[in-house]
């Protein structure tokens, strides 16, 4: 690809597109970024990267994204949208395959997963594969790379895997755990999408990429373990099926259940590199899972990672209603003053949620995230990206931060399972340069009579939360102004989140 070749990168939002953007960003590469949700992204970006509102299911959004373009990375997946992710995928594929060729592409580059077709793959992997089969088949020169289980801070197998021997001292494992894999740092994955788009104009095929070392599961565990100082004992079991064990990660991992349970199933068939063509190829040199797993804590240990998997978009399902009509919205709005700037005051609203908790009652809000979990829902288990800062896009626990507007608007929207769509709003609006006033406003549309319900029935418990919340934005404010952020917020008592 000549630097002035135009990039549409799709999936930016996501864990492995936002780290290639960032990488395609510092070396001048024209980039435009296709997203459904644009103002997610554009926050995120440089002012030299364009983005587009479209979706790959959507072929009539993707005939002005793909004008003009040399190179288009297709790196989505529709995983979370449940059991008809594969029929997605497959349309998606299509639609993309067939514009890239009307607009005249000349090369795409597919990221999927590093499997071998044996008649007994996953659902997941089976599709990873036809999509591959279908972007090549689009008559458009197609790169395609296979990769095994990825290795980086905020990665989806990471975090499993930091969750499970972080929280676990003893470990029950079933066979899965003892899959062949070939691990791969995410900096190696990053490096192959790169370098993907400097293969000489014309070159297509697939490609399976992997780490240095061939392990499996437990060497990982066992690795990770090491490198933290943690003594693990782990019991094998036979008994432990896909199904089980997805749902027993969803209570003790941030994988959702229903996620887990594609994932897990997957884990059964082997990911090894048969054909080495890759590197020698591509001229990358790939790390072993010693230093893979060191990179990524170091990222982990400074509560930092640049994207993370539940950041996507795709990572949780977008709401389907079956014709319901969303309307009649109700607010709980209450406002508060705070001696204090309007900075100090949004400083401590961006704050909340993840470690930080919720600065009031966090026992019931870790009792609403366990039912969430129950309900197929995130729960609380995804934290936050940074304790200090949000910009749009990023998951808060179970909610999405929808916009921020710097020492003035926080809105979040939630991504719990809800009989209809709700927002958490923060408003600051300075009295004057020592004071302010805090408007917190809870807005919730109902699905039906199921959503009436909902809303009447909680809303005393609901009252009491919001309210102390409110309360405990104002205390920790003053506490802060006075060089202390460790102070207990009123209510409820509770370890944080």
């Amino acid at each position: 690809m000549t630097p002035s070749g135009l990039v549409l990168l799709t999936g930016a939002t996501g864990y492995v597109g936002g780290r290639l953007l960032r990488v395609l960003e510092s070396r001048s590469r024209p980039v435009r970024c296709l997203a459904r949700r644009p103002e997610f992204l554009r926050a995120r970006v440089s002012a030299s990267t364009e983005v587009v509102r479209g979706d790959v299911l959507d072929s009539e959004s993707l005939r002005a994204a793909l004008e003009g373009v040399h190179t288009a990375y297709f790196l989505v997946h529709s995983l979370g949208s449940g059991k008809s992710f594969a029929d997605d995928d497959r349309r998606a594929a299509h639609n993309f395959g067939a514009a890239a060729r009307a607009a005249g592409v000349r090369r795409i580059v597919y990221l999927g997963g590093l499997a071998h077709d044996d008649g007994d793959l996953s659902p997941h992997l089976a599709s990873r594969l036809e999509v591959g089969a279908i972007l090549r088949a689009s008559g458009v020169p197609t790169i395609e790379l296979r990769a095994s289980i990825i290795i980086g801070s905020g990665s989806l197998s990471f975090e499993m895997l930091r969750a499970l021997v972080d929280r676990l001292p003893v470990m029950t494992t079933p066979r899965w755990v003892r899959t062949p894999a070939q691990p791969i740092a995410i900096e190696d994955v990053v490096e192959y999408l790169l370098r993907a788009a400097d293969l000489p104009e014309g070159q297509g095929g697939v490609f399976e990429i992997g780490g240095r070392d061939a392990v499996t599961y437990l060497d990982l565990m066992r690795e990770y373990a090491r490198q933290r100082g943690l003594r693990r004992f782990i019991i094998p079991v036979p008994v432990l099926t896909p199904g089980l064990s997805s749902l027993w990660l969803g209570l003790v991992t941030p994988l959702q259940a229903r996620i887990g349970r594609w994932l897990i199933d997957g884990v059964r068939n082997p990911s090894i590199v048969h054909d080495d063509a890759a590197p020698r190829v591509f001229g990358v040199r790939p790390r072993g899972i010693s230093e893979a797993i060191a990179r990524a804590l170091v990222h982990e240990d400074e509560e930092f990672a640049a994207t993370r998997w539940s950041d996507a978009s795709s990572s949780l399902p977008a709401s389907r209603w079956g014709g319901a009509r969303l309307g009649s919205r109700l607010v709980d709005s209450r406002a508060t003053r705070v001696a204090a700037p309007a900075h100090a005051v949004f400083a401590v609203v961006q704050r909340i949620g993840g470690q930080n908790g919720w600065y009031f009652g966090n026992v019931l809000w870790r009792l609403r995230g366990a039912l969430d979990i129950v309900a197929g829902g995130p729960g609380l288990r995804r934290g936050r990206r940074d304790p200090d800062r949000l910009r749009p896009g990023d998951t808060v626990d179970c909610w999405r931060v929808e916009a921020v507007e710097p020492d003035r608007l926080l809105r979040l929207a939630a991504e719990m399972r809800l009989p209809g769509r709700a927002w958490l709003q923060f408003e600051v609006e300075p009295e004057s340069d020592a004071s302010s006033v805090v408007r917190q406003t809870a807005l919730f549309d109902p699905a039906g009579l199921a959503g009436l319900a909902y809303w009447y029935a909680l809303y005393p418990m609901h009252a009491i939360v919001f309210r102390g919340m409110l309360r405990g934005v104002r205390a920790r404010v003053l506490h802060s102004e006075r060089g202390d952020r460790s102070v207990p917020t009123p209510g409820v008592p509770s370890a944080s989140i």
